[in-house]
């Protein structure tokens, strides 16, 4: 149910509202991701699973980027604990 005077969002009025969106491709588009090298192979292992979002559909981001930060937080535990 909708409020009077508001309006519905569906595919046709977000067409309308903007065309170019609406006739672009399908489907997700590369970002360009570019990861660089840290120096740490532990860390640039872990850091190379951020590519996989440039493939992946938004929804689909949030797993890789858990994925990433558990083995940062990993890598880094790593190192404290190398360091006591």
């Amino acid at each position: 149910m909708t409020e009077a005077g508001a309006v519905q969002v569906t595919p046709e009025v977000i067409a309308q509202a903007a065309p170019e969106a609406a006739s672009g491709p399908e489907g997700p588009q590369p970002m360009g991701v570019v990861v660089e090298a840290t120096g740490n192979t532990e860390v640039d292992g872990v850091l190379v699973r951020l590519e996989d979002a440039d493939v992946l559909p938004t929804e689909d981001h949030i797993e890789v980027y858990e994925d990433v930060h558990r083995g940062l937080r990993d890598a880094l535990t790593r190192l404290d604990d190398n360091r006591s």
